[in-house]
């Protein structure tokens, strides 16, 4: 059985997030996609999301702060805003960093700020598979290992460009069994993510992630960005997740 992979959905708005919590999503993830790939929404909108989810039921708010520019200062800012808004976890976007030691100065300080306010928070620092496409883009295997020496919680891969290209154009199961197992190494959870489709159930299942995180996957005509989510297409993603 594989139902122990979690499942995190990026609601834009309010109306999404009731959708996503009802429909049993681990994570609600506040995203803006207009803003990116991790694109970052309101605080106010982080607020109203928080009052939605059920107290004690399990689920939990994550927030996306943005694909940062190597702007340590404005990043931990950033997180700790969306802290004090009421996310759980805080995922960042990799993008301005070029160097392992740039962004593990970012993500220590991103995990400083969001730690020191609530050692409770989880951290997700995030990179992108389709790192070839970037400028200086980190290479993907850099990603749990700037986690690890920040003292942050999540490893995740994403896409960068949203072309409807996923995360299996750029790397294979093979490439994606070594980095879970270079994460599990430092004892970090594992995400990915990058327009999953069911049709990558399969493929996911071999590699079982604790977390996918979807957003196309859900939307009506499997639009990220003119798509609303729909409830029973979250309910067909689970099913086949857990199918075994």
């Amino acid at each position: 059985m594989h139902n122990n992979i979690k499942l995190l959905i990026s609601p834009k708005n309010i109306t999404e997030a009731k959708i996503c919590v009802d429909a049993g999503a681990d994570y609600v993830d506040c995203k803006n996609p207009d803003e990116g790939s991790l694109g970052a929404n309101f605080p106010w909108i982080i607020k109203e999301m928080k009052k939605i989810i059920p107290r004690n039921n399990g689920q939990k708010l994550s927030a996306t702060i943005g694909d940062f520019p190597n702007l340590p200062g404005s990043a931990s800012l950033a997180a700790l805003g969306a802290v004090c808004s009421g996310a759980d976890i805080i995922k960042v976007g990799l993008k301005g960093p070029k160097t392992e030691e740039e962004g593990r100065f970012l993500m220590e300080k991103v995990v400083k700020a969001t730690k020191t306010y609530n050692q409770n928070v989880r951290v997700v620092t995030a990179g992108y598979a389709d790192f070839s496409r970037m400028d200086n883009g980190l290479h993907f295997l850099k990603i749990p290992l700037i986690a690890a020496k920040s003292g942050a919680d999540i490893a995740m891969l994403d896409t960068f460009i949203k072309d409807g290209k996923n995360i299996f154009d750029f790397l294979n199961i093979d490439d994606l069994h070594k980095f879970k197992n270079l994460a599990q190494k430092y004892n970090l959870e594992v995400a990915l993510a990058g327009k999953l489709q069911i049709g990558d159930m399969n493929k996911i299942k071999k590699i079982h992630p604790d977390i996918i995180g979807v957003r196309s996957a859900v939307c009506e005509g499997f639009d990220r960005n003119r798509g609303m989510i729909k409830y029973d297409l979250i309910t067909k993603l689970k099913k086949e997740l857990i199918a075994p």
